[in-house]
């Protein structure tokens, strides 16, 4: 049999928290001397109620501090928490060669934000914009028995060799992507997600390799099942 780390699956399950919560605001969660991730705590949750949480990866080169505000706001305007892992190098495992440290580091994360928060196992999203989008998208319908949402902007490619589960999936893709065309990447995934039978939501706007607040908006309203603000 493979490995199923081999595949992308994470060890994670729902638990009572055995930690103190952390208060509100950014932190890193210690876990590692480089890249550490970082959990956003918004204000006004109690830590004994089931909180969504929201993991969100960063693109290419990029990181937490830079990847945050695309749902930083949200996150403190509707209560839910957010974590940020960052790649072990400038892009993810997944992406360069396969899975390998960035799906460990990923697992150590939830682990210790599930020790210190008790979470919604109902609302457990991956989330992700580019090279981030992609991994959001291949990690979670890989391990779609715990990630129930996944969001995926301007992703480039799918790569799931085991599916799990029936996450939901909000998809979104500018039609002036100059870096990822709409057609090959958007469209593309749109189209296998359905014929896969997975509830996928597919949305265009006009505009370049970068993601739209106003379908963020909408992307957070489809992960808390709540009316879209706008």
């Amino acid at each position: 049999m493979i490995d199923p780390r081999l595949v992308g699956r994470i060890a994670f399950a729902h638990r009572l928290p055995v930690k103190p919560p952390l208060p509100p605001g950014r932190h890193p969660l210690g876990l590692f001397p480089e890249r550490d991730a970082i959990l956003h705590v918004p204000a006004r949750i109690d830590p004994r109620r089931a909180t969504p949480l929201a993991v969100l990866f960063h693109g290419g080169g990029g990181g937490a501090e830079k990847i945050l505000p695309m749902l930083e706001a949200h996150a403190e305007a509707r209560g839910f928490l957010l974590l940020a892992p960052q790649s072990l190098f400038p892009t993810w495992d997944l992406v360069i060669a396969g899975h390998g440290p960035d799906r460990e580091r990923l697992e150590a994360a939830l682990s210790e934000v599930g020790s210190r928060f008790l979470l919604d196992p109902s609302h457990l999203a991956f989330a992700g914009h580019s090279d981030g989008g992609s991994y959001a998208l291949s990690s979670g319908l890989t391990n779609g028995d715990v990630v129930t949402h996944v969001i995926a902007s301007s992703a480039g490619f799918l790569s799931v060799q085991v599916q799990t589960g029936a996450p939901r999936v909000f998809v979104s893709h500018g039609t002036r992507d100059a870096q990822i065309a709409v057609a090959h990447g958007g469209r593309s995934h749109a189209a296998q997600l359905e014929r896969a039978g997975y509830d996928t939501t597919y949305v265009e706007y006009d505009g370049p390799h970068a993601y739209d607040p106003a379908v963020v908006a909408q992307a957070v309203a489809f992960f808390l099942d709540v009316p879209n603000p706008a």
